[in-house]
């Protein structure tokens, strides 16, 4: 599996899905712009001593990131305004996991490329939506347990 951060803008939240992935062994693409430096000190203390673990991967753009491998393995994006539950789909142990920017969530360019792939996180009390980190948590070990079976 992989995790790519489309646009991600808060640092620490960024860290914290480093640390998710170092945790899992998963690697993790981010794509720019970002809403910050990688050598950001928030970003670095979030992720905490575990940077040099991390597979790392930084695409220019959305283009950039298209035209590689990992572009065309079965994809799922999150998004809060998905109808389709993530818990009701398969997610083969090659699965993409995709996730927007925290205030603009997914670009339209990429929702229409992957047509169909839609998902959420089930969210039945009050809030509007999840943060990213928390977010990509619950996905990554929910599609992890599934391929354990």
């Amino acid at each position: 599996m992989d995790v790519v951060l489309v646009h991600p803008e808060i640092p620490w939240n960024t860290g914290n899905v480093a640390r998710t992935c170092v945790a899992t062994q998963t690697p993790l693409h981010l794509v720019k712009p970002l809403g910050f430096s990688l050598g950001d000190k928030q970003m670095k203390r979030a992720g905490l001593d575990y940077w040099p673990h991390l597979n790392l991967h930084v695409h220019d753009s959305l283009k950039a990131y298209y035209q590689t491998d990992v572009a065309a393995r079965p994809t799922f994006l999150f998004s809060r305004f998905a109808r389709k539950s993530f818990w009701d789909v398969e997610m083969p142990s090659d699965a993409v996991l995709v996730f927007g920017s925290e205030t603009k969530g997914l670009p339209d360019s990429i929702k229409r490329r992957y047509r169909g792939s839609l998902v959420r996180i089930p969210t039945p009390g009050k809030v509007r939506s999840l943060n990213l980190s928390t977010s990509v948590a619950i996905a990554l070990f929910e599609a992890l347990r599934k391929n354990q079976a």
